[in-house]
């Protein structure tokens, strides 16, 4: 009797403690080693005069680049229509930007430049301020960085659109986006964001949705309000390192679009935020549209003169995070209409959001 007791106890403990496993299992599922720290000079003031540029950048001290973005000071006037963006961009040492030759251009690069660009106006507020998203994992311990570019748009009017797609059995982080010429004035990057290299999203044409997981490509356009036979857009991926099992990597994706700016020499902040389980804001991208880009291939804005302000990380109010966050989880497009309004602009919003399961 006594023995039989005792097996039954011993039976009872390990039921308790199969049930104990069976609970904290799935647990494991939501490990994440990924962190990310942000880095900001903060702003750098200009453009001061018609038709130039400035480049200013943010440095990974500790960490590799997910990521970057850029926020831009306007003012008040119809001075304010001029400050657009031309570039957020990797780069390997805050200065040198990647346009030469295509394909794999840069590897554990820890340097994101934001590159502010003036039209006909100027206003005494314009600056220029770079974000870096410092990336750290136990798993994702290098990166590397693909570029692709186009010779476009040439005409007025037209999208210049362009993808960098990761390599194979890597996953991407986030990615940037450039135009040159800088001193043209009407020439502008006005998209910058995540996208798939399959039919279903047009190779790049079409933007990654809310929801959906492990994009590996990112795309970038350009947009011109005349025209120029020698505008070049570039798209950068930000890829993990190869060699790297990323099997247990999920990056997912969180978008908003909305109507806007709809009336002349205005500005709109949209914003999204990575939910609870979907793991830590790597990166993010922004548009200014004809709307609808996750089903339709992309189309330009309302009006010619509409362009980006800001691609950032913010609070979930909008607003940029400073120096040293740790925290972020929400990513904000600032997009402005120009002197001339249009009631079919919209404003898109992207945020990636890691778990590297580990």
């Amino acid at each position: 009797m006594e023995q039989k007791l005792l097996r039954r106890l011993a039976a009872g403990k390990a039921l308790v403690i199969g049930a104990l496993l069976v609970l904290a299992v799935p647990g494991t599922a939501y490990a994440n080693s990924v962190t990310v720290t942000v880095k900001t000079p903060g702003a750098t003031l200009g453009p001061a005069t018609i038709d130039s540029s400035i480049s200013t950048s943010a440095h990974c001290t500790s960490g590799l680049i997910s990521g970057g973005g850029i926020g831009q000071a306007t003012g008040t006037g119809t001075g304010s229509n001029g400050n657009h963006v031309l570039g957020t961009e990797p780069s390997p040492d805050g200065a040198t930007e990647y346009t030469g030759s295509t394909g794999v251009v840069g590897t554990d690069v820890a340097y994101w430049i934001a590159k502010g660009g003036s039209g006909g106006q100027v206003n005494s507020a314009f600056s220029t301020t770079p974000y870096a998203m410092c990336l750290t994992s136990s798993l994702i311990n290098h990166t590397q960085i693909v570029m692709n570019k186009v010779n476009a748009p040439t005409t007025a009017g037209s999208v210049g659109l362009v993808t960098a797609t990761c390599p194979a059995s890597t996953v991407l982080l986030g990615g940037g986006a450039l135009v040159t010429p800088g001193n043209t004035g009407n020439f502008k990057a006005i998209a910058s964001f995540p996208t798939f290299n399959n039919t279903a999203h047009d190779f790049g044409q079409k933007a990654a949705a809310d929801g959906e997981t492990n994009p590996d490509s990112w795309s970038a356009v350009g947009w011109d309000n005349s025209t120029n036979a020698s505008n070049e857009t570039y798209a950068y991926a930000i890829c993990s390192g190869n060699g790297i099992g990323v099997s247990g990597v999920t990056v997912k994706v969180r978008y908003s679009e909305v109507t806007g700016p709809t009336t002349g020499s205005t500005g709109l902040n949209t914003t999204v935020t990575c939910g609870s389980g979907d793991g830590k804001l790597v990166s993010g991208g922004a548009a200014v549209s004809g709307g609808g880009v996750t089903t339709t291939d992309f189309t330009g804005p309302g009006s010619a003169g509409d362009h980006l302000n800001g691609s950032f990380p913010s609070d979930s109010s909008g607003n940029p995070v400073s120096d040293g966050t740790t925290t972020a989880a929400s990513w904000t497009a600032f997009t402005h209409s120009g002197g001339i309004g249009a009631a079919s602009t919209h404003s898109d919003v992207w945020a990636l959001c890691a778990n590297d399961g580990v």
